[in-house]
């Protein structure tokens, strides 16, 4: 049987950052228990820890703003690149790129990685969720939890 992980990252008290958690948060209710969901605010070398022995690894983040807020990507890596954020637009340092690079040149990298992206607006410290990301995180739980059906 297939081990999958799902893993919300990012930093709920910095606005729209916070949509990964969110959807990490909605998804722990709905998803069967076998299914582990994890939130990460920032270490992302420990997202090694959170994978091990998965075999499939699904990551919901926010992205930098590039088109729309609320606007959703969804990236599996065995066919798509994830490019890495430049370090100022990153609240994490290390990001997600880097930690799924190391973890690929370390050898301990799932055999399938599924990144959802959704595009933010607002990222500063106390701010609420936008609300066109905070739809984005409801729809892309509903998709992920479809998904994992």
């Amino acid at each position: 049987m297939s081990r999958v992980v799902v893993i919300g990252l990012g930093n709920p008290d910095r606005g729209d950052d916070g949509v990964g958690p969110a959807v990490a948060r909605s998804l722990a209710a709905r998803l069967p228990p076998a299914i582990r969901v994890v939130v990460r605010r920032g270490d992302m070398l420990s997202l090694l820890t959170d994978w091990a022995d998965a075999d499939t690894v699904i990551c919901i983040d926010a992205a930098a703003p590039a088109g729309s807020p609320g606007r959703r990507h969804r990236l599996d890596l065995s066919t798509d690149v994830l490019a890495p954020e430049p370090a100022p637009a990153s609240s994490h340092g290390f990001g997600l790129a880097e930690a799924i690079a190391l973890a690929r040149t370390l050898g301990v990298a799932p055999s399938r990685i599924v990144v959802h992206a959704i595009e933010g607006v607002c990222f500063e410290p106390g701010a609420p969720m936008t609300p066109a990301v905070l739809a984005a995180a409801v729809a892309a739980a509903d998709l992920i939890a479809a998904e994992l059906a």
